[in-house]
């Protein structure tokens, strides 16, 4: 069984997707970290050159990329750390929107998650790569709150970054969201979870009785207004 969860930068995704998980013995696959992965791939091999598609291409037959339980294999190398900072958070903003990228994780997303119990959280898992999972979220917040997660993520990781620099990397990454050709917006069938003001253990609980309808229901329904699945 696949859950999708997406939503924009500082929403809390990856918090929630980790925590349901474990609560429901599922594996995790973090697909943003696979978009950074061959950022910092591309920023080691090209060195922020301009590449053809072809030059792109060639280079994806070569990459061997791993997802382990909180490890990122790059070619054999652990770069779990390393595709956090910034330097890579805005490399890779700009590698997704490729979409020879796009297609090339997309199938590898599609060959990691068939046949498994999974939570794949990103931006376009419920709408693009798996638009048939029987679960799906989308998850939203204050500019503001994102804006605080992800300055106090930076720091954990030793990064200094002003609030209102990281503010406007947000708000950029939003309106490059905002396309539907990305296939960025919420699924229809999507239950959407607000996480401003809410603990892990609160989005965690909403999520888990979503999970339980879905589980007893026929199909997936949107809770966008006041329908969802029947309790009964």
């Amino acid at each position: 069984m696949i859950i999708t969860i997406d939503g924009p930068a500082g929403s809390g995704k990856s918090t929630a997707a980790r925590g349901l998980a474990r609560r429901l013995g599922f594996e995790y696959l973090d697909t943003g970290a696979m978009y950074r992965a061959v950022a910092l791939a591309f920023l080691r091999e090209f060195n922020h050159a301009e590449t053809t598609e072809e030059q792109r291409a060639a280079f994806l037959k070569t990459l061997r990329l791993e997802m382990q339980p909180g490890r990122v294999l790059l070619d054999g190398e652990d770069v779990s750390a390393e595709i956090r900072t910034p330097q890579v958070t805005a490399a890779a903003a700009k590698t997704a929107a490729l979409m020879d990228v796009r297609r090339f994780l997309i199938e590898q997303q599609r060959v990691i998650a068939a046949g498994r119990d999974i939570v794949c959280e990103g931006r376009d898992q419920g709408t693009v790569v798996f638009p048939n999972a029987m679960c799906k979220f989308y998850f939203a917040a204050d500019l503001d709150e994102r804006t605080r997660r992800r300055l106090k993520e930076l720091e954990e990781r030793g990064h200094r970054a002003e609030f209102m620099d990281v503010r406007e990397e947000i708000r950029r990454r939003d309106e490059q969201d905002s396309s539907a050709e990305t296939g960025r917006l919420p699924a229809p069938d999507a239950h959407h979870v607000d996480t401003t003001g809410k603990s892990p253990e609160n989005v965690l609980d909403e999520m888990e009785a979503y999970f339980r309808l879905c589980v007893n229901s026929s199909k997936p329904y949107s809770t966008n207004s006041s329908t969802g699945p029947s309790a009964s």
